[in-house]
């Protein structure tokens, strides 16, 4: 059986650093900003901003289009919202990105290419509150003039209207962190129920003549309309990763009381994450996935205790699990676009990292945890060490060695003795901020874990 073994530097002939580094390195404000004022926060900001102003715009009466056909703008950023959150569009997104510019471009487009497709959550969350900013100045369009609409209409866009902003106050990061389940079961049954709603609003307001004030039930007017097309686009998009979705053999290896190793068959290429569940249509979460490549016989995830679900993965193990065969792609897909690289992480980050290392030798593996071979176990070792060349992996195991390392100190070693590009890292929120803030002081292009704000 292998054992996971620490090794304090990646390879013996890492020259000394010509400068000091020092552990809690102070960074300046300038730096805080632009890692908090991120590309999600660019995106999401400006597709806000632009909404905002048609909106008002519209208001005042000075753009009379959106006034009249006020649905295709609700409808039209709901379906944005929804498209950029499609396994399926990502997929398409990063196979076009990956296969167009990798390796050649400069490193500066390549970088941004990766920013992009990492922080597309921001054009999500953007649409989505623009959307539910339209649907409200629908509602109130209808009021003002709500001796011209029957109160069917009226009903139908206010139970829509509390749908949307029910669904996206479930989405808040510290309800998604600290109330998971209520997340699920919000975000996504009233989610649906919204959808449901929102053809309730289209069909019925499409249907009624405001000119005669009576119902046109003509199905050749109502498909004529925007609306009616983009509620259909949402409503494809949304079903496209259920008819994915299998019950599916599992085994489960429980090599400590804080890890099950879970394994699927068939290969996987690089950079993807799997959801799974109990259950066919709640409590999905979210788990970097392991593969040796596409050619391999399985695949695995490393869930961590962290909550109800992961502890009765090892208190109870299942047999079957719920997944999604269309699985949907992480930052690291896009480490195709460089010549090298290095992945870091802590704990069970490894599970998002270690594919990108097993399939491509030009990037370079750095795991920082405790105990690592008896909390991960044989399996996980073995990937590391039967398929890893000695000279491509830093372990550091804190309890072997008496503690954490210089993160940044090794991180700029293997950095400069490695040649890499960039730097991807995985780890918990407080981990992930000093790397990211360490790297952005030194200059090291880095990709840190994301948490859609």
């Amino acid at each position: 059986m292998s054992t996971i073994v620490a090794r304090p530097h990646p390879a013996k002939d890492i020259p000394p650093l010509a400068f000091p580094v020092k552990p809690n390195r102070h960074v300046g404000r300038m730096i805080k900003f632009r890692l908090w004022f991120n590309t999600y926060r660019k995106f999401y900001t400006l597709v806000l901003t632009l909404n905002i102003i048609g909106l008002g715009f519209a208001a005042t009466g000075k753009w009379e289009y959106p006034r009249r056909y006020t649905g295709a703008f609700i409808l039209g950023n709901l379906q944005a919202a929804i498209l950029v959150r499609n396994e399926l569009f990502g997929r398409l997104l990063y196979l076009v990105i990956n296969t167009l510019f990798a390796k050649w471009p400069p490193l500066w487009f390549r970088l941004s290419c990766t920013s992009v497709l990492q922080h597309l959550g921001g054009i999500h969350s953007g649409c989505a509150t623009s959307g539910a900013l339209w649907l409200v100045f629908r509602i109130v369009m209808i009021f003002a003039n709500y001796h011209h609409y029957p109160v069917s209409i009226t009903a139908a866009g206010i139970v829509t209207s509390v749908a949307v902003f029910i669904s996206i106050l479930s989405a808040l990061p510290w309800v998604r962190e600290s109330y998971h389940n209520v997340f699920e079961g919000y975000h996504r049954l009233v989610g649906w129920f919204g959808l449901l709603s929102t053809w309730v609003f289209v069909v019925l307001g499409d249907s009624y003549d405001l000119t005669t004030r009576s119902w046109d039930p003509n199905g050749i007017r109502l498909i004529r309309q925007q609306d009616f097309w983009f509620a259909m686009g949402m409503t494809i998009f949304i079903t496209i990763p259920w008819v994915t979705l299998r019950k599916v053999p599992v085994t489960i290896e429980v090599p400590s009381p804080k890890v099950a190793i879970v394994r699927f068959e068939r290969g996987m290429q690089q950079g993807l994450l799997a959801r799974i569940s109990r259950g066919s249509i709640l409590e999905y979460h979210a788990f970097g996935i392991i593969s040796k490549g596409r050619q391999s016989q399985e695949h695995y995830l490393i869930c961590g205790v962290q909550g109800d679900f992961t502890q009765s993965l090892v208190d109870n193990p299942p047999t079957h699990l719920w997944t999604r065969q269309l699985k949907f792609a992480g930052v690291s897909n896009t480490s195709k676009l460089y010549k090298r690289g290095i992945r870091v992480c802590t704990g069970t980050g490894l599970g998002a990292a270690l594919s990108t290392c097993l399939q491509n030798p030009n990037w370079y593996l750095i795991w920082m945890g405790s105990d690592q071979a008896k909390t991960f176990g044989p399996t996980i070792s073995a990937l590391i060490h039967d398929n890893l060349s000695p000279d491509q992996y830093t372990l550091w195991d804190s309890k072997e060695r008496g503690g954490r390392p210089d993160v940044m100190q090794l991180i700029k070693e293997v950095y400069v003795k490695w040649g890499a590009e960039v730097v991807f890292i995985t780890s918990n929120l407080g981990g992930n901020t000093e790397m990211m803030r360490g790297c952005k002081k030194e200059g090291i292009p880095a990709f840190g874990t994301l948490w859609d704000f």
